[in-house]
């Protein structure tokens, strides 16, 4: 065999799906633990600016569209399966570019779990309290951490990957 085979070998991309199927349980365990326990509404101090309540979003991030009649059920869950979809591509075809690949399979878990909410619940449970004082930050949950932990992953790795331009 030619030690050279072994270097063109594509890099495996199950990994990624199963750090994606471990974030993905860990969301739906978290989000059915405060269904389970809490009502609509009751909040639960935690930390001094940390508070654990249940609270459902129809809509997309701070609650955009939560007014709307019901279609953006539909909408969020089709462009989060497309979006998944999309992503599973991209980690399969670039599964050796470790951060990248972490950093996608974190959006896809968060998409995903949020979808997951969508189609059984028709709304997303969020549960983590974040407040300063008397100002309350959006509610969210470990799905949407994912996503802006993959999202700040990817603008870092840019950052990392691409010298700054000198000036003349």
């Amino acid at each position: 065999m030619n030690p050279n085979d072994e270097a063109s070998k594509p890099s495996p991309y199950w990994p990624w799906l199963i750090l994606c199927g471990v974030i993905l349980v860990l969301d739906q365990c978290s989000k059915y633990w405060i269904k389970e326990n809490f009502v609509l509404g009751q909040s639960v101090p935690v930390l001094d600016a940390l508070n654990f309540v249940r609270a459902h979003n129809t809509g997309a991030a701070f609650s955009f569209l939560a007014s709307d009649e019901g279609w953006q059920r539909w909408f969020f869950s089709v462009l989060g399966c497309s979006a998944a979809a999309i992503l599973f591509w991209i980690i399969k075809t670039h599964s050796a570019q470790k951060v990248f690949c972490l950093a996608l399979s974190l959006i896809m878990a968060g998409a995903l779990g949020n979808v997951i909410d969508r189609l059984v619940y028709g709304y997303v449970i969020d549960f983590l309290d974040f407040h300063w004082a008397q100002t309350h930050f959006a509610a969210f949950n470990l799905a949407d951490s994912a996503i802006t932990g993959g999202a700040i992953l990817l603008i870092v790795e840019e950052f990392i990957k691409k010298p700054l331009p000198r000036s003349s």
